[in-house]
């Protein structure tokens, strides 16, 4: 027999013969608890393995009674298909209409009905209620959906509303098994022997045993030891099933319905969600910002107070944007459903869906603000979109496949797959460091890097460019970040690096002209005294120029590459390095090694000199010093002259 990731659901008012009718179909009793039994009324949720043709899916059924909403709640969640049912002596009754409204607001879009009870009128009766039935789902999701006369106690009926039933499984989709494992908890009890089972309906992925999971917002970390679905053992759970799943070592009396079992570092509890909601059109249905409300996502059922992003109330009937912060964290992911109630009257007075959690409230007064929510609710709804835009709205403009994930709660696999396309289409650019970025983002971003670079030219022409470290500290961005954005621009060919200076393509350094014969000057003194240069002080004698204009042109001739700094206030001209460097290396190739002390009279030299440069050789990898012997470095380390 064919297990299909799928879970019905019952829904109707008390006492119309919901737990009969799952019964008949699974030959289970679901209401389990003493006083389930005693009172004759479902109080809990109740689970039962439904064979159909020579396939096996999941019944839930719910509690009927007004008092058990949220129980009634916590099962819809997990149904991707629900039997109404209706008692044809009652009729339509007043959970009949509240528990439809729930699955409406749930989403639910497929089901048919049960008229049970039909043993208790008269047969010409049958029709005439099965009309005023119709009649009350017109304009629902049920509107067509076949009403089936059985009758829990001599089976009449039974056949036909098989056929409709298994009619109804064959054209349902089970859901995706390729999501992140998420199972929203219903209850948790401790079996003698294996320790702590939890149990429910998992709406993403699938697990298998072994497998290391979390328990959220205990945030408890374990590994899945045994799986039962449909009330046998199966090495694999998947969305859609009624299963049990042993942990072992948790303490059951700290988990409670509402926890969620998930796989690790993908969630995290959180309080506020901005959601895409819309109020039962109700009469006298006003909701203000700030008012309490209940909030049902999941299996969770929490207090929170509610903001409408678009101004101060919401209108019964009303569509829009809101802001809830649950008095509790709670986990949930994009696109959830989710219910609001009012506490008094307890009554359900809307829902919608999830958009995605915030760290804070939102001001939709803001039209920035909220064009961007609008923006993220209709992503949501679409898999590439709101990746998409969750590229484009990254916190430090790139992010990575793992942020990506954490972030649209969407598995690895698929986020890559997303990546590939985005960038085939253009849309999205690979950096460095395994980082995404949109066009958009980056296209702004290196236009305010190449913008700074042009503005430091205009107030400082002689200079070669705009120091690196300088633009990244100015500009504000993670280092990983702003290497990748610059090696794109580079790339590209908005800027250039010139020794660790960033500069247009176009600039050509400009001197006013006594600065530019002191330069001249300066660079010709260094040159022509190769292995002897001068001072600062002789430099200043022989160029007439003060202390401090003499050391910013000797900058800007180490920034250009034609000075470099062996120690503080000695200096030689490039030339002069890599001659030496040249000598070095002819000696090594006779001799192998080179003590220290020869080195002035290898460069003719005194040690004033020699020594310091022989040091920097030693920095940019040319030798490798053993007490007061070099000898050739095998590996030098690729530093490059005046860097």
């Amino acid at each position: 027999m064919q297990q299909i990731n799928l879970t019905l659901g019952t829904a109707g008012h008390i006492d119309h013969g919901k737990t009969a009718l799952v019964k008949c179909l699974t030959g289970c009793e679901t209401d389990r608890l003493k006083e389930e039994k005693e009172r004759g009324m479902s109080i809990e949720l109740g689970f039962a393995p439904c064979r159909i043709a020579d396939m096996q899916v999941g019944i839930v059924d719910v509690p009927g009674h007004e008092n058990f909403i949220k129980t009634m709640v916590a099962g819809a969640t997990g149904m991707d298909a629900v039997i109404l049912v209706v008692a044809a002596d009652d009729g339509v009754m007043p959970q009949t209409r509240e528990h439809l409204e729930i699955l409406t607001l749930l989403g639910i879009r497929q089901g048919i009905v049960a008229l049970t009870k039909i043993d208790r009128i008269p047969a010409e009766q049958r029709d005439g209620v099965a009309a005023e039935v119709g009649r009350f789902l017109h304009g629902t999701f049920l509107d067509g959906a076949p009403v089936l006369p059985v009758s829990n106690i001599t089976g009449e009926g039974f056949d036909r509303f098989l056929e409709s039933l298994w009619a109804m499984v064959r054209a349902i989709q089970p859901k995706r098994l390729d999501g992140i494992f998420r199972l929203p908890l219903e209850r948790a009890f401790s079996v003698q022997g294996y320790g702590t089972v939890l149990a429910g309906i998992p709406l993403a992925g699938s697990a298998r045993a072994g497998d290391e999971v979390v328990l959220l917002p205990q945030n408890l970390a374990g590994r899945i030891r045994r799986i039962e679905v449909y009330g046998q053992e199966s090495d694999v759970v998947r969305a859609g099933q009624c299963a049990a799943i042993n942990v072992g070592h948790w303490d059951h009396r700290l988990i409670h319905r509402g926890d969620t079992l998930t796989l690790p570092r993908c969630f995290s509890p959180q309080e506020w969600y901005v959601c895409s909601a819309r109020l039962l059109p109700r009469e006298k249905l006003r909701l203000k910002s700030g008012a309490e409300v209940r909030f049902h996502t999941g299996t969770s059922d929490v207090a929170a107070m509610f903001y409408p992003l678009k101004g101060n109330a919401m209108e019964g009937g009303a569509e829009g944007l809101i802001q809830v912060r649950t008095k509790t964290p709670l986990v949930a992911g994009p696109g959830d459903p989710f219910l609001l109630r009012t506490s008094s009257p307890v009554r359900t007075i809307g829902g919608g869906r999830i958009v995605e959690a915030t760290d804070r409230r939102l001001k939709g007064s803001r039209p920035h603000v909220f064009a961007d929510l609008q923006e993220r609710a209709e992503a949501v709804g679409d898999e590439g979109r709101f990746v998409e835009y969750c590229v484009r709205r990254a916190e430090r403009l790139a992010v990575d496949e793992p942020a990506l994930v954490f972030r649209t709660k969407i598995p690895a696999r698929r986020v890559q797959a997303n990546i590939v396309d985005l960038i085939g289409r253009g849309l999205v650019v690979a950096l460095p460091s395994k980082l995404f970025v949109h066009r958009d983002t980056l296209a702004e971003a290196v236009n305010r890097l190449v913008d700074e670079v042009r503005n430091f030219h205009q107030q400082s022409p002689e200079h070669l460019g705009l120091p690196v470290e300088r633009l990244r500290q100015s500009s504000g961005m993670e280092k990983e970040v702003f290497d990748g954005l610059l090696a794109h621009a580079i790339r590209t060919g908005r800027l250039i690096e010139r020794n660790q200076c960033l500069a247009l393509p176009e600039h050509r350094t400009t001197f006013q002209e006594e600065d530019a014969k002191a330069v001249e000057t300066i660079e010709s003194l260094v040159r022509e005294k190769e292995f002897a240069p001068p001072g600062i002080d002789e430099i200043i004698r022989q160029t007439g120029g003060s202390l401090e204009k003499t050391r910013t042109l000797i900058g800007l001739l180490r920034e250009r590459g034609a000075l470099v700094q062996v120690e503080e206030g000695l200096w030689f001209h490039r030339q002069a390095v890599e001659h030496a460097r040249e000598i070095l290396m002819a000696h090594f190739q006779k001799e192998g090694r080179l003590e220290s002390v020869q080195f002035k009279y290898l460069l003719n030299t005194t040690r004033k000199y020699a020594l310091p440069l022989l040091d920097y050789l030693d920095w940019l990898g040319a030798t490798r010093r053993v007490g007061n012997t070099r000898y050739p470095r095998e590996t030098p380390p690729g530093r490059k002259i005046g860097g």
